[in-house]
């Protein structure tokens, strides 16, 4: 009689290799499905934030009113009346605004996205490079010596439009060609150097802004105070024309070096290895989001936490693929920036609080929340 032959009990270590195996497929299946879902999610609330941003105020204007407003420049009528009144606080005051804050918002998480790939650091931020603190020490540096530095100027329109902008950005991107140029001289790697460079600047940009707050008259220092912590009181389509093509540039070139990004996180040698040019991708990686950053700090001043912040949200929602991580950390951004600014203008008006004062109220319990339950490797 043929002897049976059972076949061999499969090893513990086997099943334990099949079971990890379909819990990562698993996984990965749930992180796809809530990226698909994500992009619609986010449009939808950027929506409805536009919407009640527009219509929230002293002069109050309804969804209806709103639509109708949007849906002229395309020939379409929509029965709600809308007065002249309401038609010019929407176009001239309201419309820049949030314009504004939705190309600053994404522009700022982009950025952040991008750096925190390139660095590999989950505490990169926009201002890690120095851009920040050189663009506040420019901007401190023109609104308390503008008279002494640009002379006939002083007294102009364009002083008062673009001074400010222009002096803070070219302050941001002379702070990050010297942090670059630091790192490059040292004979250490690039990036480990670049961190310790953006903290050199930082802190001595910092302490150049000290220096000037502290010799400033009472109206500059009010004026210190106020930039440092972002506003978008001054947007007009004037500051939206201006700042825009940065902005653009920044949030939508960036998600083209998503898949460098990908293999960057294995090891700067992995990714040469697999063909990357790791020098070039972290040049143009750090001149974009110098750009982008730049351009929303002359125009808005300092607002914090919102590129450390964001890509953190939603790396824990659809993963840390760059292909999906930036364009959605900018739809986040976007509808962050908006909302904050709903919340200054309507939570103690008819003051306004400092946008920086929101985001900051807002983003620092969530960076504890993610601290405090492990979702931030530090390490």
């Amino acid at each position: 009689m043929k002897q049976v032959v059972p076949a061999p009990a499969p090893s513990s270590a086997g099943a334990a290799q099949v079971d990890s195996h379909d819990i990562r497929e698993r996984a990965a299946r749930r992180i796809r499905g809530r990226r698909h879902l994500l992009a619609p999610i986010l449009i939808g609330i950027l929506i409805a934030l536009v919407i009640a941003s527009a219509g929230v105020g002293a002069v109050p204007l309804s969804a209806g009113q709103v639509l109708t407003l949007l849906a002229e420049p395309l020939g379409i009528e929509l029965p709600w009346a809308v007065s002249e009144q309401e038609r010019a606080v929407f176009w001239v005051i309201r419309l820049p605004r949030i314009a504004l804050g939705a190309l600053v918002g994404g522009g700022l998480a982009t950025a952040g996205a991008a750096l925190q790939g390139l660095f590999r650091n989950p505490l990169a931020d926009p201002g890690l490079i120095g851009v920040s603190a050189g663009a506040s020490f420019a901007a401190a540096l023109v609104i308390v010596l503008g008279s002494a530095l640009l002379g006939a100027f002083y007294t102009t329109e364009w002083y008062s439009i673009f001074a400010l902008p222009i002096g803070a950005f070219i302050g941001g991107l002379l702070a990050v060609h010297l942090v670059f140029r630091l790192a490059r001289s040292a004979h250490q790697p690039v990036l480990t150097t670049m961190l310790l460079a953006g903290i050199a600047i930082n802190a001595l940009a910092g302490a150049g802004t000290g220096f000037l707050t502290f010799i400033a008259d009472d109206a500059a220092l009010r004026g210190i105070a106020f930039w440092s912590l972002g506003s978008l009181g001054g947007a007009t389509w004037q500051t939206v024309a201006a700042s825009a093509p940065f902005l653009l540039l920044s949030s939508l070139l960036l998600p083209r070096y998503a898949m460098p990004l990908n293999l960057v996180l294995l090891g700067e040698a992995e990714a040469a290895h697999l063909g990357v040019d790791v020098e070039k991708v972290r040049r143009r990686v750090i001149l974009l989001a110098a750009f982008g950053v730049g351009a929303a700090v002359a125009f808005t001043g300092v607002i914090g936490f919102v590129g450390l912040i964001v890509p953190h949200l939603v790396r824990l929602i659809a993963g840390p693929d760059h292909r999906a991580l930036i364009p959605l950390s900018g739809l986040l951004g976007a509808a962050l920036l908006v909302g904050a600014d709903l919340i200054a203008r309507t939570v103690v008006a008819p003051a306004e609080l400092p946008i920086g004062v929101v985001t900051a109220a807002v983003g620092a319990p969530f960076f504890l929340w993610l601290l405090v339950n492990r979702k931030v490797d530090v390490a």
